[in-house]
């Protein structure tokens, strides 16, 4: 199972199109805020399951800010992060993720990149499609293969 995780894409649709096109090989996406309204651009594009948060960006009050879902039996905690204080650190995430359970903490809002292992659950953020604040456009999969994941980062031009 290959997971493409993008966020911050404030409807920049060219590094949308550029993001998509490196999410072919992907079985689905999470989209994790900063712009829900792009997520029917991507369903137009992307033919496979996408599952998304909204943002604080995102007014769309219907579209849940976190939520929890079930892969392949890894458990992933998805949220913008901006509830989260991640300018800070992700300790809240990791910590929201322990108490969901979670083997995973996905979040984004900072425009960085950045993975780490903390307590056994991977916290990851993909950085933003469109608005780096790290200097490079980017996004992330996560491979799962029975009990094992991996982590790319991949960096659109």
């Amino acid at each position: 199972m290959i997971i493409a995780v993008i966020s911050d894409t404030h409807g920049h649709e060219t590094s949308i199109i550029k993001a998509l096109k490196e999410a072919e090989k992907a079985d689905m996406i999470i989209h994790l805020g900063d712009n829900v309204r792009d997520i029917t651009f991507i369903k137009e594009r992307f033919k496979k399951d996408i599952v998304f948060v909204r943002g604080n960006g995102d007014g769309e009050i219907y579209v849940p800010e976190d939520k929890v879902i079930d892969i392949q039996g890894k458990r992933i905690f998805l949220t913008h992060g901006h509830n989260y204080g991640v300018y800070y650190n992700p300790f809240k995430i990791m910590l929201r993720a322990k108490e969901v359970n979670a083997d995973i903490g996905l979040y984004g809002h900072t425009h960085i990149a950045y993975k780490e292992v903390e307590d056994g659950i991977l916290i990851l953020n993909p950085g933003s499609v469109s608005l780096p604040r790290d200097g490079k456009k980017s996004m992330a999969f996560i491979h799962i293969n029975g009990n094992s994941m991996d982590v790319e980062f991949k960096k659109l031009d």
